[in-house]
């Protein structure tokens, strides 16, 4: 929600202060962020891969690092704060579905590209609006839930269960999507009840406190100063990619934000290929071309219950 400008800062054919009025600023805020959650998944993969750490140790400086700068953006005197929730039951669940994708996600990029994983995580917003219906109340019609299916089948030519090059660490991105799915429903019932930047803190803190025992169990240091480097910028990366996304809101709906996360597919196969020499395969590119149009028309169905919405509203009981 954009707050109201004072009278005397009000906008005029001379002077426009509103964040609202700068959409290309929102977009540019979602792309660079999309690069630095695409850096996160890079410095994942080569932890686990090249410098092979634990994914328990990987996970948990994921958590830690971003955790920290967080609290270091809004000071230790809010912590205290930042703890209380309306929703503590529900805070520790979407903290614990947060801490089971990004497992899920460090586990899967081990063994599979970085494309792969990201066409695959395409599939969070067709999920979530099949699940909405059920789960929040918010059903979709028939057009939608025909692009839903489509978009499945856009992943089962991406992934090819049954063919000899069928990976079984799908599964995990599997797992990943769907726990990152929930996640993003749990996210916006608790929009309604807790601040975001409690809502935030709580997703960090869970994690940090609860994979610090076995990532101190598992500990291995790194053998050589890239991997300790990498080691130490992925929770930052993390903290500077969630901070441009949620800032890129205020500029923009998320209507308009919405279709540029899709640059993940680029990023992410721009980094496999300049860091592990991985090339996207036909396959993957099909299936993430089918997904995306998918959810693109999703979005454009969205739009377009707005504005009948919205229409109805302005012309007020007959």
């Amino acid at each position: 929600m954009v707050e109201k400008l004072p009278p005397e800062r009000a906008p005029n054919a001379q002077h426009t202060d509103s964040r609202a009025d700068r959409p290309l600023r929102g977009i540019a805020l979602v792309c660079i962020a999309t690069l630095f959650f695409s850096l996160i998944d890079a410095s994942g993969k080569y932890l686990l891969s090249i410098g092979q750490l634990p994914a328990t140790q990987v996970v948990w400086v994921r958590f830690l690092g971003q955790l920290l700068a967080i609290v270091a953006v809004l000071g230790v005197v809010s912590v205290p704060r930042l703890l209380k929730s309306n929703r503590i039951g529900l805070q520790l669940v979407r903290s614990t579905l947060l801490l089971l994708s990004t497992a899920f996600n460090f586990l899967s990029l081990k063994y599979l590209r970085l494309d792969q994983t990201a066409t695959i995580q395409f599939l969070a917003p067709l999920t979530v609006a099949l699940m909405a219906g059920p789960l929040l109340g918010e059903w979709v019609g028939w057009r939608r839930m025909i692009a839903i299916a489509v978009g499945f089948g856009g992943i089962l030519i991406a992934v090819r269960p049954g063919a000899e090059a069928f990976e079984p660490a799908f599964i995990l991105a599997f797992l990943c999507m769907l726990s990152y799915a929930f996640f993003i429903i749990v996210t916006r019932y608790l929009s309604g009840h807790d601040s975001s930047e409690t809502t935030l803190f709580y997703s960090l803190f869970m994690g940090t406190y609860f994979v610090a025992p076995f990532a101190i169990v598992d500990w291995v240091w790194p053998k050589d100063p890239l991997t300790l480097a990498v080691m130490f910028a992925i929770g930052i990366f993390g903290a500077i990619g969630h901070y441009l996304f949620i800032v890129a809101y205020r500029f923009a709906p998320a209507s308009t934000l919405a279709p540029f996360v899709y640059l993940s597919l680029m990023t992410h196969a721009f980094f496999g290929y300049a860091i592990f020499g991985h090339v996207p395969d036909r396959y993957t590119l099909i299936g993430a071309a089918v997904v995306i149009a998918s959810g693109l028309y999703i979005l454009h169905r969205e739009r377009v219950k707005n504005r009948a919405k919205l229409a109805a509203v302005a012309a007020g009981p007959r």
